[in-house]
């Protein structure tokens, strides 16, 4: 399983409940050949992962598929990977608020 894998199959893995109340939309900006680009949004206690940037986004996220899944895997640091340039976050407070529900750190 690849990264762009991994996150559009979140919508069937992520507890429902702990969605309920928040509305907030991640671009995934995903290095390799071919690029890879993720839209996940939260909406109404839902999950939607399509692929392409679509709408406006609260959080982008960059780095590669290899590093995205090292972090998934915990065989990456997320601060290592954030102070190294491996994983840019355009808005880390927002990824801090969703990463444990969406099982990405």
């Amino acid at each position: 399983m690849n990264a762009a894998e991994f996150l559009m199959g979140l919508p069937e893995k992520v507890n429902k409940a702990a969605l309920e109340g928040h509305d907030t939309r991640f671009h995934f900006i995903l290095k390799g050949d071919p690029e890879k680009e993720v839209t996940l949004a939260i909406k109404d206690g839902a999950l939607t992962a399509e692929e392409g940037l679509i709408g406006e986004a609260k959080c982008v996220v960059k780095s590669s598929e290899d590093n995205l899944m090292r972090l998934i895997n915990k065989d990456l640091n997320p601060m290592m990977a954030i102070l190294t340039g491996k994983l840019k976050i355009s808005n880390q407070g927002e990824m801090i608020k969703y990463a444990k529900i969406l099982g990405l750190m």
